[in-house]
């Protein structure tokens, strides 16, 4: 496995953990499942394989919503995963597809932008005007070519895409086909295709789904973490995986720091301190479990090129702003009030009331 390249794929990173789990399987697996069911659940939550390997936890939550998305995709039903942005949708999407199929990489990032030949077909319009419509002249995509292997196949922020290229994908959820009229054919689903999206209502630029796509997803609402050591947890668990994987200079242990970082994005997310005493303004960012984490490996990197290798308030202050200060003037605002009315009388806090004063 090559280092040159900045990020592994799931299956790559963990295929150790996948292939343990795989050859102590003896349950059922659905048609063209790498794993059965039990074991993909033992995947994203952790525990043991059966010769003894340790299974580490790819998502902290509720085991019955990962329970949930993994039996509905052993139907025909598709599964979307819903939450606000930063809890684990997509970290969840390519782990399942990971395990499921051995393949994360099949995936439809939508945007703004995404057309309905980027997730149908396209043509080769050299062979086209050459040749005519034929089957060499047809550009795959990741759904085509799920459909035909009958693997999973993952739309990343399905709601940034136009409400009528969304509906291009009915069809191929109530009849599992995909028409080519141009060659009088069509796609078949084989066993085993299903399609993974993931959405979020809090972002600005969403689409909302019609009624007959919302009726052929399977909906799964991954909640942000519910208390503050949980959310604590991941983001230390993930601040170290991914700092590890970009060989950043190693610093000394930062939980305290990341303690911190947590609080404040708490805080300001709830519009009020942990102890409910002091009513906050909001910041119009989401401020998530996903951006904490971004903070966190920020400082480590600070910290260990610019400082003395260890996250202070110092290596943290810029970022944090950075993070919290989408909008100049209402985050600004809002930031200033916590400052003065949580932060400088916080007991342990006043080096990180200094160091953020001096960014702002």
């Amino acid at each position: 496995m090559s280092n040159e390249r900045l990020r592994l794929s799931a299956e790559e990173i963990y295929a150790d953990e996948l292939k343990a789990l795989s050859q102590g399987d003896d349950r059922p697996r659905p048609a063209n499942w790498r794993l059965s069911p039990q074991a993909v659940v033992t995947y994203i939550l952790g525990g043991k394989a059966a010769d003894g390997t340790t299974i580490s936890a790819k998502y902290v939550g509720n085991r019955r919503l990962i329970e949930t998305a993994v039996a509905t995709l052993a139907t025909d039903r598709a599964l979307l995963l819903l939450g606000l942005p930063g809890t684990a949708k997509s970290w969840v999407s390519e782990h399942l597809a990971a395990a499921i199929s051995g393949s994360s990489q099949r995936m439809i990032q939508c945007t703004a932008g995404t057309d309905e030949n980027q997730i149908r077909y396209g043509w080769n319009y050299a062979l086209l005007l050459a040749k005519g419509p034929s089957r060499e002249a047809l550009v795959k995509t990741p759904l085509t070519r799920a459909m035909e292997e009958g693997t999973l196949v993952r739309f990343e922020e399905l709601t940034r895409m136009g409400s009528d290229v969304q509906d291009t994908l009915i069809t191929v959820l109530s009849e599992k086909t995909l028409p080519i009229p141009e060659l009088d054919t069509a796609v078949e689903a084989r066993r085993g295709f299903n399609v993974i999206a993931t959405a979020n209502n809090r972002d600005k630029g969403v689409n909302d789904l019609s009624s007959a796509l919302k009726r052929r997803f399977n909906v799964v609402v991954l909640p942000s973490p519910a208390t503050l050591e949980e959310e604590t947890g991941i983001v230390l668990k993930r601040v170290r995986e991914i700092g590890t994987n970009l060989s950043l200079p190693p610093i000394r242990p930062a939980d305290q720091e990341i303690v911190r970082i947590v609080t404040l994005f708490r805080e300001l997310r709830e519009g009020k301190t942990l102890n409910g005493k002091i009513k906050l303004k909001t910041s119009t960012g989401s401020l998530s479990t996903a951006e904490a984490i971004s903070v966190g490996v920020s400082a480590w990197a600070s910290a260990a090129h610019f400082g003395d290798g260890e996250m202070d308030a110092v290596s943290l202050a810029s970022n944090l702003v950075g993070a919290v200060v989408k909008d100049p003037v209402q985050d600004t605002v809002a930031l200033q009030e916590y400052l003065e009315s949580v932060v400088r009388t916080r007991d342990g806090w006043s080096d990180l009331y200094t160091a953020i004063r001096e960014v702002l």
